[in-house]
């Protein structure tokens, strides 16, 4: 059979694609390009200066509700990789009554408004008698964020092939030693982009955080949109171009990790070949 040869794209297809690709994102140029604005009220760009980053690193009070937004994220993101890896496994190993009952349930917070789960969450919280604080947050982030991780661990252990794990018990192997050296190592990929998606979504949430955050913890989100009504300053520009730069070096190095791993599990299994 002949080889199918690729097409090259044409002159109008390059266009429209960077047209499509302009208009997505000229409104993060557009944010990068006004955290360098000398005029701080950010109508009219007057040119190009480092002093609003300086004041940034030297003390803003912007960067306390900056790294309380990271903090909620990563504690939300432990938790919930953790649950969901757990849960995941459990829902692929194992057989019961209510199992399609608990995967449709998977869906419900997706489905439902964030206005909707804050609400519920905020009425939960109250109910039990707790106050509302960093832990009110995390639990109402591990809410929504719970089953876009099991989600999408699933579609990577879908073609999980168990014989490895039976392989592995039949040479000596217990259950956790099995869990450890065998199947989280074969899920890592899923983990790591369940742990991304969950960060950027705690990152990016408001609804849900200004109804069950304290007096004291403002995320960053709620910050901002709270500025909106006023006056947005160049440093809310400032931190939201870190913020881009940070993610786009975390996905650059979870791509990279991901590609050492595979190409140390080929190098693994050619020499398992060459050992036989």
């Amino acid at each position: 059979m002949k080889r199918k040869e690729k097409k090259k794209m044409g002159a109008g297809s390059i266009i429209f694609m960077a047209l499509v690709y302009l208009f997505l994102y000229m409104p993060v140029f557009v944010i990068i390009l006004f955290s360098f604005n000398k005029n701080n009220t950010n109508m009219v760009f007057d040119g190009f200066t480092l002093k609003w980053y300086l004041e940034v690193f030297q003390g803003d009070s912007l960067l306390k509700n900056f790294w309380l937004s990271i903090e909620l994220a990563l504690v939300s993101m432990v938790i919930s990789v953790v649950l969901g890896t757990l849960a995941t496994i459990g829902l692929y190993r194992y057989e019961f009554k209510l199992k399609k009952f608990i995967n449709g349930l998977l869906y419900v917070p997706i489905v439902i408004p964030e206005l909707v789960i804050g609400l519920a969450s905020l009425a939960s919280f109250s109910k039990m008698g707790m106050t509302m604080g960093f832990a009110t947050m995390v639990f109402a982030h591990v809410t929504f964020c719970l089953p876009f991780v099991i989600i999408t661990l699933r579609s990577r252990i879908a073609n999980f092939d168990s014989s490895i794990e039976e392989a592995a018990m039949d040479l000596g192997a217990n259950q956790w030693h099995t869990l450890k050296r065998v199947t989280i190592p074969m899920l890592t990929p899923g983990i790591i982009s369940g742990a991304l998606l969950s960060i950027t979504l705690s990152i990016d949430d408001v609804i849900i955080s200004y109804f069950v955050s304290g007096a004291g913890d403002i995320t960053f989100p709620i910050k901002v949109y709270g500025m909106v009504r006023g006056k947005i300053t160049t440093n809310v520009y400032v931190i939201s171009t870190l913020m881009i730069v940070g993610i786009v070096v975390i996905y650059l190095l979870a791509g990279a990790l991901g590609k050492f791993i595979s190409k140390r599990r080929e190098i693994r299994d050619i020499r398992k070949i060459d050992a036989q």
